[in-house]
């Protein structure tokens, strides 16, 4: 065991003997309600912080008479309990599942706190594989970012896993969970639920906020595995990051921006431009997304790295 992971053990006996609280959910988290016993419980858009938690995403939430179905556990211990104060708004049931849609922090390091109170983790392998590679790198990161908010984190992984299908029945709901290749991370899964005509989309759909042209800088397949989630023509769409909105929104935000990006940086580079130059590519017709002046540069130069060989 590295001395960061007995540090963190530690915190985390620490933190169940304190009884950690969590921030008050109306200053973070924000329930929308989508259509019938669905939910989107929507993050702020900006960085991880010590009020955020690491929760700085959009989860997913679905009653039934059995219990919940969470789409996603949170960023950190911390965070998922202030998840839980948020679920507790719409329901007194427990959480029985909980489904991990990649690889980012908040995706998956919440879920020691709900495998503690029964719940079974569901990921798919490529997503877990990417949480073991990536693990020690998250919890370093999440140090720096949220200070004392890292205390009772621990990573914990899947309980089930899968390589490109599985099927949760419960509640008298299905839920269609399906891995179709790497979109913002290599392991990012969507899920259907046909009976609400909702479809949970984590990482590989953003809106309101500009995304991220990685970890798994692979705009090419994050492209296709667009096209295989908006097959479903779904009503709802609960996206990673954002408001839950419907598929055009989602298209243009997400799909029309990725086609964007591959267009312009293909140009630069068939022109003879350098990584130098990607920046400068015309990414101004989604200028009116949050964290645009962040990332849209950081975004054009992975881009090239990724296509410069293609």
């Amino acid at each position: 065991m590295t001395h960061i992971m007995r540090l963190i053990r530690a915190a985390l006996v620490a933190a169940s003997g304190l009884g950690l609280a969590a921030p008050a959910v109306a200053d973070v988290l924000t329930v929308q309600p989508v259509t019938d016993d669905v939910w989107a419980i929507v993050g702020p858009t900006q960085q991880r912080n010590p009020q955020n938690l690491a929760n700085n995403a959009t989860f997913g939430l679905v009653v039934t008479p059995e219990g919940a179905v969470l789409m996603d556990p949170g960023g950190s211990w911390q965070g998922a309990a202030a998840l839980h104060a948020a679920v507790r708004t719409v329901t007194d049931q427990p959480v029985a599942y909980v489904i991990n849609t990649g690889g980012q922090d908040h995706r998956w390091l919440g879920n020691g706190y709900w495998q503690a109170r029964g719940a079974t983790v569901i990921a798919s392998a490529a997503a877990v594989a990417d949480h073991h590679a990536r693990a020690q790198d998250h919890m370093i990161a999440l140090s720096h970012f949220l200070g004392e908010g890292i205390d009772g984190t621990e990573p914990a992984f899947a309980d089930v896993t899968f390589e490109n299908d599985h099927t949760l029945d419960f509640g008298g709901l299905t839920f269609d969970i399906m891995h179709r290749g790497a979109a913002h991370t290599p392991g990012d899964s969507f899920v259907w639920l046909d009976e609400r005509n909702v479809m949970f989309t984590g990482d590989i759909v953003y809106v309101d906020r500009l995304l991220g042209n990685g970890p798994a800088r692979d705009t090419d397949s994050w492209i296709a595995v667009f096209d295989a989630m908006a097959a479903y023509e779904p009503a709802h769409i609960v996206p990673g990051h954002g408001s839950a909105t419907d598929l055009a929104t989602a298209r243009r935000d997400t799909y029309d921006y990725l086609v964007n990006l591959r267009r312009e940086v293909g140009a630069l580079i068939d022109a003879g431009g350098s990584i130098i130059d990607a920046p400068g590519i015309d990414q101004s017709a989604w200028a009116y997304l949050a964290q645009f002046e962040a990332l849209a540069g950081r975004n054009a130069q992975a881009a090239y790295e990724e296509m410069e060989w293609e």
